[in-house]
């Protein structure tokens, strides 16, 4: 899945943006038709306080929809899981709702299909 992460106000390490990527390229074995998402890492706090809250946004982009989850925490590595629960959540849910309308539209046309055999 191709990603594109954008750090606000100030530069994220390649060893993060590696581990973001490999993260949410695990998010294909839970529906395997995202198009591409977008990551937003954010410094939440004070501009002198030396501690501050990470928080990270994820936008995944899907066939006729899109997810979204923002999560904090201490370090953007465990904001990524937060997240990451989250979105394969939303993604499986996405997935059977998908699901389930196809087979109810598949369900009606067999009934259609059927009665119109009994109609003759």
């Amino acid at each position: 899945m191709k990603v594109k992460i954008h750090a606000i106000h100030f530069d994220a390490d390649q060893s993060l943006v590696d581990f973001i990527q490999r993260k949410l390229n695990k998010l294909d074995t839970f529906y395997d038709r995202i198009i591409n998402g977008e990551v937003f890492l954010k410094l939440e706090g004070e501009t002198s306080a030396k501690v501050h809250t990470k928080l990270i946004e994820i936008k995944i982009h899907v066939p006729n929809g899109e997810l979204f989850v923002s999560e904090k925490g201490k370090s953007f590595e465990e904001a990524t899981d937060i997240a990451l629960e989250s979105l394969k959540i939303q993604l499986k849910k996405f997935k059977d709702k998908k699901n389930n309308i196809s087979h109810e539209k598949a369900n009606a046309t067999e009934i259609e299909e059927f009665e119109e055999i009994e109609a003759d």
